[in-house]
């Protein structure tokens, strides 16, 4: 499986390009960010990657693709990218699953921690000049309640473990009653699930009001997991603790949206799991399915195109 023609969804300026570098000469690659780029390679092509595409282009593409064998995504979330001749097709889907998941565990300590120690007080101290003296929170011992439970949530509960917090979570299995329990004894609550029909708004006034008063609603999963206006609403009454947000339900987040101005909401710009190298790993993950793929292997990172993750 030497000779194959892969089509690259993405600027064709983008310098990733040259990663490709590294599979086999036989290997034909064809990148564009538009439509005619693919009129040649795309009838005989046997892989796409979709790298910085839209869900149009993608589709656009497919259809131009009868040959394709395997579709590659470079994110994880697949929610703005699965169209109905791709999910309904008997071709393989993989996705970049795994290689945000340790950073974004990361950033769900990093707020845990924001919140317990008061920094942002800290911060605004120092730069007034101030000397603030306040009690600040041990978090060994306290709860961190987990809805979803793939690669982001174990990395997330790996490292709250290691802190000394209680951990449990809250899987596919569980129902209505199990998110209540967790919501009620969570200290922290993470959201780290796919966005699917049943996920979304999973987060809204009433699981907002079921939250403990002092309680941090961290999301690393999808924005639409959470009802914007309801957290929004909560926040200004200071029904919960806070919140910290890397995802949103527009992006970018518009000038003069509400949570610009709570000073009880950590926001990232979706930049969470934006490392200096986050990119490489994600193309050197394809590299490596790649040559599973040439080598006839099981590839990794399967999707379930039904579920949508």
């Amino acid at each position: 499986m030497d000779d194959n023609t892969v089509l690259v969804l993405t600027d064709p300026t983008d310098p990733l390009l040259a990663m490709l570098e590294a599979l086999p000469d036989s290997v034909r690659i064809a990148a564009g960010n538009r439509v005619e780029a693919f009129s040649d390679a795309a009838p005989e092509a046997d892989v796409i990657l979709n790298w910085t595409g839209s869900r149009d282009l993608l589709q656009q593409v497919w259809r131009m693709a009868p040959r394709v064998r395997w579709v590659h995504s470079r994110s994880a979330g697949l929610d703005e990218l699965l169209f109905p001749e791709l999910a309904e097709s008997a071709v393989p889907l993989t996705n970049a699953r795994g290689v945000f998941s340790e950073i974004l565990g990361e950033f769900v300590i990093a707020a845990v921690l924001f919140f317990a120690k008061g920094l942002r007080r800290m911060v605004r101290s120092q730069e007034a000049g101030a000397w603030d003296p306040f009690d600040t929170v041990e978090v060994a011992g306290q709860t961190m309640g987990i809805i979803g439970l793939g690669d982001i949530g174990k990395a997330a509960a790996r490292r709250a473990e290691a802190l000394g917090l209680r951990v449990v979570g809250l899987g596919r299995a569980d129902g209505p009653q199990g998110k209540r329990d967790l919501l009620a004894q969570s200290d922290y609550v993470v959201l780290s699930a796919p966005l699917t029909l049943e996920t979304r708004g999973l987060i809204g006034e009433v699981e907002l009001r079921a939250m403990k008063p002092a309680a941090i609603l961290i999301n690393v999963g999808r924005g639409p997991l959470v009802d914007e206006a309801a957290l929004i609403a909560a926040l200004r009454e200071k029904r919960i603790g806070g919140a910290a947000l890397d995802v949103f339900d527009q992006e970018p987040l518009p000038p003069g949206h509400p949570f610009y101005a709570f000073d009880n909401l950590l926001l990232s710009p979706h930049s969470a799991d934006h490392t200096q190298d986050w990119q490489q790993r994600a193309m050197q993950l394809f590299l490596d399915n790649f040559d599973r793929y040439r080598k006839g292997q099981p590839l990794r990172n399967l999707v379930d195109k039904r579920r949508g993750y």
